[in-house]
């Protein structure tokens, strides 16, 4: 970014950047819906086989169905929808992506449980929406946190506030 003599930003170098911070937001939305949409039906179909279908209770079904597509969504995540961010290493991205991960888990999995034990509630389709809301949830706290911690901008790709 290049300032004029007085401190003020050139207005076609802000709206370039602008331009140029959207373009990149917009590709890392849309790949990490992509990744997402992909895990959520690898979470959904699995757990929905191994409740409904397996005969495994609905928690185990949740803890199963959640860290495949979990493994699946790292990989994913690394490799395209963040992969123009900084390069931390994998242990420590992964390290902070498990943790996350483990986070929206528990939240998932006492979603899951309250459901089905206070609320005793059965039904395979009752439990999948009680699943469902676990996720899109889930799915707001993983992006935010990701972008934050596991796949941090590069100090260049910030934005500096100018006074004006």
């Amino acid at each position: 970014m290049t300032l004029v003599d007085s401190g003020v930003v050139r207005p076609t170098h802000a709206l370039e950047r602008l331009g140029g911070t959207w373009r990149l937001l917009v590709k890392e939305l849309s790949a990490f819906g992509v990744v997402g949409a992909v895990c959520f039906f690898i979470d959904v179909a699995l757990f929905q086989f191994l409740y409904a279908h397996a005969d495994i209770g609905a928690v185990t079904s949740k803890l199963i169905s959640t860290l495949v597509s979990m493994t699946a969504a790292y990989v994913g995540h690394r490799y395209w929808s963040f992969s123009h961010r900084a390069r931390t290493g994998v242990r420590r991205e992964y390290l902070l992506f498990a943790l996350i991960n483990g986070a929206t888990l528990l939240l998932g999995l006492a979603i899951v449980a309250f459901v089905r034990y206070p609320l005793h509630q059965e039904h395979p389709l009752v439990l999948q929406a009680a699943n469902v809301v676990s996720i899109a949830l889930g799915t707001v706290i993983r992006y935010l946190s990701y972008r934050r911690w596991v796949f941090p901008a590069h100090p260049n790709e910030r934005i500096p506030v100018v006074p004006v």
